[in-house]
């Protein structure tokens, strides 16, 4: 006859309480290292957000700061010599007002989706601590 190796719960039964600890230990450590990552990878994700809502901000200050330029021009050349040149630049001008409205409301709407608190980290550090506490629920 031949015997068989013993399955997994004959295993734990023979295990010491040293190499019980010692293994779950490791697993512990294995489990905060995996939450550390994920909350590296949350961290990452959120300032992605913000750094492309920022992008917007930008663009929007760069297009307002181009709406005075052409304003300026066009109130220069519409006082100084009544010539179509002046009406082109208040038409340019108003299509960078447009433009600056509506990078800033885009970036606006990103903003807000923009959250600095790792939400599932947050949640799954939660279920850990309670399943730490009570690890037979």
């Amino acid at each position: 006859m031949t015997s068989t190796p013993p399955g997994p719960a004959a295993q734990g039964e023979n295990r010491s309480v040293g190499e019980l600890l010692s293994a779950v230990t490791s697993d512990v450590q294995t489990l905060f290292r995996q939450e550390i990552e994920l909350a590296k990878a949350e961290v990452r994700q959120e300032a992605t957000k913000a750094g492309k809502a920022a992008g917007m901000y930008g663009g929007a200050g760069f297009a307002g700061y181009m709406v005075l330029l052409f304003l300026s021009l066009a109130a220069v050349l519409g006082l100084s010599d009544v010539i179509d040149g002046g009406w082109a630049s208040l038409i340019v001008a108003a299509v960078w007002a447009v433009v600056a409205a509506v990078l800033y409301q885009r970036g606006r709407r990103q903003m807000r989706d923009v959250s600095p608190r790792p939400e599932q980290t947050v949640e799954s550090m939660k279920e850990n601590a309670e399943w730490a506490r009570h690890p037979t629920k």
